[in-house]
């Protein structure tokens, strides 16, 4: 890995530098707001390592960075024979589609590099290389296209004047580009309306403090750093008239799998008259898995619960349960947004009505183990 570089406060989330044989950019999300530093990336090894660490987060991004990913993993084995090659491929996408369970979008894009590999089995292991990255650039570009297209359908749902909560991170730093949730607040505020954020800070590592209050500073967008547990009284106050999060992934009847905390959100919502929304691409769904009972919850170290700030803040020993996720039923969801327009009422049908085939969708299979 790299020495980090100081950045101006404009840098994306992650960027390709130059060409084959280039390198993968990641802006460090664990140091911010503080600091603005970027990654260099040019082996699969560092690559994992910032996608276990959150130094790259969010499922649209993490799928982005996955595709370039594969061409970090591969390049290297262009003067191989195909057989080795191909082995090379399969190692790549193997050991980054280990790095996180719970983002369907991660297996999605790998599954899709693969496809691209395979289509040009006849081309030089060289030429099948630059295909790759062309594909890379691609999945990169469809994400950038697919967050504008969200935030036009959801800022139509938004009144002007409207207070609104939000859960987590699911802006800029999450996608390629202005994000699901916060593409929602910025087309908004694009369109001249005023909203007011309530930001949920997230424990326990913190993203709607550190990351979601960051990016709303950037725009101007007027917003309140609250702490997850003052959320109910937000809403029992008024103060909210939506909410609004982002996902990981979207089960074939619209369960939703999103950070900790977003189901205890959505049942707030229920409880106030709020209505509950959530803004995601169609490559977060994963029309293979029924329902939220079938998604994979991520685990994490005990530490980021015992200890706040590299400070010891519980006793020693003591028993943790740390999921990144949880899921929220489609009961709950009063719509999903989407690039392709907005699911209501969020069920199977609905879901199947606006949504591609099966086929366009389902790309998580074989990488995932499912």
């Amino acid at each position: 890995m790299s020495q980090p570089t100081e950045l101006p406060e404009s840098t994306p989330a992650l960027r390709w530098v130059g060409g084959v044989d280039g390198h993968l950019a990641l802006l460090d999300q664990t140091l911010l707001p503080l600091e603005t530093r970027e990654l260099v990336c040019r082996d699969v090894e560092t690559l994992v390592e910032a996608i276990r660490m959150l130094r790259v987060r969010g499922a649209p991004a993490i799928g982005i960075a996955a595709a370039y990913g594969v061409v970090i993993g591969v390049r290297d084995a262009v003067r191989e024979n195909k057989t080795a090659f191909f082995a090379r491929l399969d190692e790549t996408t193997q050991k980054l589609a280990a790095s996180r369970p719970t983002a369907v979008n991660l297996f999605q894009a790998l599954n899709r590099m693969r496809a691209a590999a395979e289509a040009r089995r006849g081309m030089s292991p060289e030429r099948i290389v630059a295909e790759l990255l062309e594909e890379a650039r691609a999945i990169h570009e469809e994400d950038r296209a697919m967050c504008h297209a969200i935030g036009r359908h959801g800022a139509a749902l938004l009144a002007d004047g409207s207070g609104v909560l939000t859960h987590c991170n699911a802006g800029g730093l999450a996608t390629a580009e202005y994000g699901t949730a916060l593409a929602v607040f910025f087309t908004a505020q694009d369109l001249g309306k005023r909203l007011h954020v309530y930001v949920d800070e997230t424990r326990p590592l913190l993203q709607g403090a550190r990351l979601t209050a960051w990016e709303l500073a950037q725009r101007g967008i007027p917003a309140t750093l609250i702490c997850d547990s003052t959320a109910a009284q937000v809403l029992r106050e008024g103060r909210v008239q939506a909410v609004v999060t982002g996902a990981d992934r979207i089960a074939a009847n619209g369960d939703t799998a999103n950070k900790i905390g977003t189901y205890a959100v959505a049942v707030l919502a229920q409880a106030h008259g709020v209505p509950f929304y959530i803004a995601a691409p169609s490559t977060t769904f994963d029309l293979s898995i029924d329902d939220g009972s079938q998604i994979p919850i991520e685990q994490r170290s005990a530490d980021e619960v015992t200890h706040f700030a590299g400070r010891q803040t519980a006793p020693a020993g003591v028993g943790v349960y740390n999921p990144a996720f949880d899921v929220t039923p489609a009961r709950l969801i009063a719509a999903i947004i989407t690039e392709r327009g907005v699911i209501r009422p969020v069920n199977r049908d609905t879901i199947a009505a606006c949504l591609p085939p099966t086929a366009d969708l389902d790309r998580s299979a074989k990488v995932s183990g499912k």
